[in-house]
């Protein structure tokens, strides 16, 4: 791979031409940063040059600062690392230079990349650039003077909406903003510049230093109110995110005390932000999502992946229709399959109305609707089967059906097809038991709404083949999914790892905490919803079905609660009827409803767990833990089988599955973070009060007791990983 570098070229025109090289986007790891000091320093130098421009190679110009180094800063502690861009380069060397300097950007300008462009004098785009500021979402702000150059250019309010969203732009509407000078085609593109730069140079073009600018600032009280509006809409959109506000407290420290005040508090607020608990999360969440496609014995041995051109869905239900829509989406064919004509035209409408559903919020246009569903056929019976790359059975959690689907597929479809089961907790052995093909079986678990939610759980056996599992992968990537691969087990590793979340709550409820607040409690920790409006969304059915399922394989450590059977005796489901722990009704949020505390009454009763009748007290932290703490003790039994390849799958999982909030890293790096010792003191005290539900597994007590963390591999394999061949 070629190494990282910094070129300059001189023209006949006398104009420098510096190049940043560093594929694939151009990251700018400390020797590019370094290279480019020296470059402008010789560019400034030299009397053979007028004027300069700044590119990168390859067609990209650059996608921002190096994130491995934040990873080395997370691992040492050591802030020092980080390298001082903003004002030895940014201010000092490019914005404050003696010679013009014109950015020529192409494909993108991210991140620290757009800064850099920030500080040169001119920008001129080819067509369709990225360009933005995304360091928020890594739990940091732009370092490198963003926060000051940016509003200056777009204006305050589209700045702060730039920054605070992590959204990009194109360049044609960083045009209409003033952030981009000119547009021209990418052949155009360097002549372009090269000509701009000496008209800079020769005074026939305006020499604009951002930072200085305030004409798109508006009045200090103006500035301000729009300041309070973003302070408050962050407070609600991101509460547990400090990075929002430091960001809003460095624009308007430049706002009020001038633009390089501005960028000294961003660049030690920066530094602050880095080492937080926060950054650490998000930056692990990086990282661990784009090793997930790492599997040993799959994507490392050679094999390519096959191309999947049509796919039959069977089962049109709310899964079976998410699915099939996230495919025809990415220009896959599907074949839908149903038991009878009003099953398949209810299917056929949900997916309609999710495509049209794109359309009306803008994400499509009408034309490009009607050619994606002009690739879903609906079918009753398997003739169309007979081209199919894959299967994905969609239906019921009911062993004998799925059997009976298993073996009439392996009848209809070609030899090469892989058969794909989305059953959420169902040992993939059961499902395939009377089929001849166990290495095409495998587990295609999708999250409800299917086209929506981003993780795809890839579920082996022993006798998967390699390249069945590298071909899911690749459909997953197409389809937009983050794919984990994980092995065969009750529930697999997410349902199985957070079965204990509901049971949990559960079990507080019936030692006497108030149900609701359970839910704002675990919802300030930054879940979207509480466990029990989880619940009345998912359906008791679903709740029941699962329960049964981890009860039978797990009866060690469940807790049977009475309460759903109590709700449904007593005519609530739910948002399926309107009734549930909260009352649902259309146009309005859900409220809790009071009169389900007499059945939450009469299932403590039954239940009979609290000592004496008397109710526990607790305090916010340790309903978090009571709830959270038993997931993370089974995320230990999870990695400790091996289900999982790496600990940090299991944070992926729980980020992109179950909506676990990602600046906490996931579930494992969350622990990890609490510190195993203490996750196991409470769990054993809690197992001695309330019972063998909290028995702290003997993972966790290994690595507590050892000083380990939960995510550091084992040293050595004593049983095979299920996740690998």
């Amino acid at each position: 791979m070629a190494r990282p570098s910094v070129t300059m070229e001189v023209g006949d025109d006398a104009v420098a031409v510096i190049t940043i090289s560093n594929p694939p986007v151009n990251a700018l790891a400390i020797p590019i940063i370094e290279g480019l000091k020296e470059k402008f320093v010789e560019a400034t130098r030299r009397n053979d040059v007028k004027a300069i421009v700044l590119t990168g190679k390859g067609g990209r110009f650059s996608g921002g600062f190096d994130i491995n180094v934040f990873e080395k800063v997370h691992e040492t502690g050591d802030v020092s690392l980080m390298p001082d861009v903003s004002v030895d380069l940014v201010v000092n060397i490019i914005e404050d230079s003696r010679k013009p300097i014109v950015a020529a950007i192409e494909g993108l300008a991210l991140g620290g990349g757009l800064e850099l462009a920030l500080g040169c004098h001119a920008r001129i785009s080819a067509p369709r650039a990225q360009l933005g500021l995304p360091e928020l979402s890594l739990g940091i702000i732009p370092g490198f003077g963003g926060t000051q150059r940016l509003p200056r250019l777009v204006g305050l309010s589209k700045g702060i909406e730039m920054m605070l969203t992590s959204r990009p732009i194109l360049s044609e509407e960083g045009k209409k903003l003033g952030l981009i000078d000119s547009i021209v085609s990418s052949e155009e593109l360097l002549k372009v510049s090269r000509m701009w730069a000496l008209a800079i140079a020769e005074r026939r073009k305006p020499w604009i230093r951002s930072l200085h600018r305030t004409d798109k600032i508006g009045s200090l009280s103006e500035a301000r109110e729009i300041l309070k509006v973003a302070r408050q809409q962050a407070s609600i959109t991101a509460p547990n995110m400090p990075q929002h506000q430091v960001c809003l407290d460095v624009i308007e420290e430049g706002i009020v005390h001038g633009g390089y005040s501005g960028v000294l508090k961003e660049a030690k607020d920066f530094k602050k932000l880095v080492l937080t608990d926060t950054s650490k999360g998000l930056v692990h969440v990086f990282f661990a999502q784009r090793s997930t496609t790492k599997v040993p014995n799959v994507s490392d041995i050679g094999l390519k992946p096959r191309h999947i051109k049509k796919v039959a869905v069977i089962g049109g239900g709310l899964m079976g229709s998410g699915i099939a829509t996230a495919l025809i989406l990415s220009n896959i064919k599907v074949v839908l399959k149903e038991v009878n004509l009003e099953y398949l035209m209810k299917g056929t409408k949900m997916i309609e109305a999710n495509v049209r559903g794109l359309v009306t919020k803008g994400k499509l246009t009408r034309d490009k609707a009607d050619k994606i569903l002009s690739l879903l056929k609906g079918v009753l019976d398997y003739t169309e089967f007979k081209d199919v790359d894959m299967v994905i059975e969609a239906v019921i959690e009911k062993i004998p059906l799925k059997q009976t689907i298993f073996s009439e597929i392996e009848k209809a479809c070609p030899s090469h097809c892989i058969l794909a089961s989305n059953t959420s907790t169902i040992d993939l052995h059961l499902v395939g038991e009377k089929t001849t093909s166990q290495d095409r079986i495998i587990g295609a678990h999708f999250f409800s709404p299917a086209h929506v939610m981003p993780l795809l759980e890839i579920v082996r056996t022993e006798k998967t083949s390699p390249q069945v599992i590298l071909d899911l992968m690749t459909v997953g990537k197409v389809i937009k999914k983050v794919p984990v691969v994980v092995g065969n087990c009750t529930g697999f590793a997410v349902n199985r790892t957070f079965f204990p979340y509901s049971q949990g709550s559960h079990m507080l409820v019936h030692l006497g905490v108030d149900l609701f607040r359970i839910d704002r409690v675990i919802k300030k920790f930054g879940l979207p919803l509480g466990p029990f409006q989880l619940q009345d969304l998912a359906g008791y059915g679903v709740f029941m079905a699962t329960s049964k399922q981890f009860r039978d394989a797990f009866p060690d450590r469940t807790f049977q609660s009475p309460l759903i059977d109590l709700l449904i005796k007593s005519g609530r489901n739910g948002k399926n009827n309107g009734k549930g722990y909260y009352i649902y009704e259309r146009g309005n949020q859900p409220k809790p409803d009071l009169t389900v505390l007499p059945v939450i009454e009469e299932s403590r009763r039954l239940a009979d767990i609290m000592q004496g009748r008397k109710p526990i007290t607790v305090t916010d932290q340790e309903i978090v833990e009571m709830v959270l703490f038993p997931v993370v003790n089974e995320a230990c039994r999870v990695l400790d089988e091996g289900i999982v390849v790496r600990a940090s799958d299991l944070d992926v999982a729980s980020v992109f599955g179950m909506s676990f909030p990602s600046y906490r890293g996931g579930i494992v790096f969350w622990a990890d973070l609490v510190g195993p010792k203490h996750v196991y003191s409470s769990l054993k005290k809690w197992s001695e009060l309330y019972g063998s539900f909290y028995k702290p597994s003997r993972f966790l007590e290994e690595r507590a007791t050892k000083g380990m963390l939960l995510s550091q591999p084992a040293s050595s394999s004593a049983a095979a990983s299920r996740a690998r061949l």
